[in-house]
């Protein structure tokens, strides 16, 4: 079975799609050793074959966060008229073996070639923007990309490995056409733009905001320097945007066209809307919940069992019921976020999610987390600590608060190169306040050691 995507598939559940973190941080070149291409035949009449860059919008779902780019060739000797799509990979050895290969960093997706009306079909019901704009090639410049193209068909040439940033649907298309214009594309944008990678990946998983703030986790400082114009261009829209910038060789009453003419709108749908900041909601939710249940605090007298007063909640039930699910929460985001991190430190080649300083936050253990919060979810008590436990969990909790402490360090003082300034302001202030409430009311003391019952 084939899928067709730019980017992960749409059967991926949200596990997988932390796994997006993953996105590389080298860049292959076209071929390891250059094809002879003059062995590809061409149409006798290159003048009656035309090039189309497809260029389609971002949509609703995860997985077209970035857009798509396809070139449409029609050749008008044999009526034909087809997409070349490298958005395509297999799902033959099942979901869950894909899924393991994607977050080991094993990508392989393929060209794919289609008839334009089904490629159109497709994206009308994906609802999304499709803009067609025609590529003024001479002919020399077309057979050049016309045999690219028929070597790329070849059964082994149609596999390439997948690189998000720097090997994917667009940049072939980019790779290709700057290989015809004899690299004037690549020429033209060789200057530092003001945007990093970190910034086009948050930017453009604004309709999703769950996502966009895993990744911000879970990507480190790999993704923390500026684009080139040429590297930005992996993105479909910027990229059909720098090209309109590009003039051609084909001459027209006397001047030179542009390289992109005759624009057209060939599906549109409006774009998706921005969902709400992920770090700001985390702050509204977290940080008042925490202040009102500090404020219902109070302090339970010295009994049989204990050597000393101890805090406890007014109104246990709610502010328990209520600690339960803010716990469940983070450890559960916590201990996934640490996992992924950590798993991918060393079995994945996706060398954007090694060492990474949110590590220090988000720890793999957090996920044991999960049965004290239930006990405060439905039993509405604090986790009995035993004489054997107590310094465990209470070194534990001051190692969490040691390493927040560490963490805004590196944040204010700029200590690291990985941009973690949202982390600092809206995570940790209530992590920190959330893991000083669960230290003073979560954890029953221990009872003495010369007690009976």
């Amino acid at each position: 079975m084939t899928t067709r995507s730019c980017s992960p598939a749409r059967f991926l559940n949200l596990w997988f799609y932390f796994t997006v973190a993953g996105m590389l941080a080298f860049n292959p070149s076209l071929n390891a050793q250059e094809p002879n291409l003059a062995e590809y035949e061409v149409p006798a009449d290159m003048s009656g074959v035309h090039f189309y860059l497809i260029t389609v919008d971002v949509g609703d779902s995860v997985w077209d966060n970035f857009g798509h780019t396809a070139l449409r060739v029609f050749d008008e000797s044999n009526n034909t008229d087809t997409v070349f799509n490298w958005g395509y990979f297999s799902l033959s050895e099942g979901p869950l073996s894909f899924s393991w290969n994607f977050f080991k960093g094993i990508m392989n997706y393929n060209l794919a070639t289609s008839p334009t009306s089904e490629e159109f079909s497709n994206y009308r019901f994906q609802e999304r923007t499709v803009w067609q704009d025609r590529i003024n090639l001479t002919n020399p410049q077309k057979e050049q990309l016309y045999r690219r193209l028929m070597w790329n068909l070849e059964p082994a040439n149609v596999e390439y490995a997948y690189q998000y940033f720097f090997d994917n649907c667009t940049t072939r298309v980019r790779d290709y056409l700057d290989e015809a214009l004899s690299g004037r594309v690549s020429r033209q944008y060789v200057n530092e733009t003001d945007a990093t990678f970190r910034d086009q990946v948050q930017a453009h998983y604004e309709s999703v905001g769950l996502i966009a703030f895993s990744l911000d986790i879970l990507m480190n400082s790999n993704i923390d320097r500026k684009m080139t114009e040429w590297e930005d261009m992996f993105l479909p829209l910027q990229f059909r945007e720098r090209l309109l910038q590009v003039r051609s060789d084909v001459a027209e009453n006397g001047e030179l066209l542009m390289l992109l003419s005759d624009p057209q709108v060939i599906i549109e749908y409006p774009s998706p809307t921005a969902d709400s900041n992920p770090y700001q909601l985390a702050s509204l939710v977290l940080v008042p919940l925490v202040l009102l249940m500090m404020l219902m605090l109070k302090r339970v007298p010295q009994s049989y069992y204990a050597t000393h007063a101890h805090i406890g909640f007014r109104a246990a039930g709610i502010n328990f019921r209520i600690l339960g699910l803010l716990g469940l929460v983070t450890a559960v985001f916590s201990g996934i976020y640490g996992i992924l991190m950590l798993g991918s430190w060393f079995v994945s080649d996706h060398i954007d999610t090694h060492h990474n300083v949110n590590l220090l936050l988000f720890w793999p253990t957090d996920l044991l987390a999960v049965l004290v919060a239930l006990r405060w979810l439905f039993l509405c008590k604090p986790w009995p600590m035993t004489r054997n436990s107590a310094p465990f969990i209470n070194y534990y909790l001051l190692a969490h608060v040691l390493a927040m402490m560490i963490y805004l360090v590196l944040a204010f003082f700029g200590l690291v190169a990985q941009s973690i300034t949202n982390v600092a302001l809206y995570v940790v202030p209530g992590v920190f306040l959330f893991t000083l409430l669960i230290w003073l009311v979560g954890f029953e003391p221990a009872r003495p050691k010369n007690m009976l019952f």
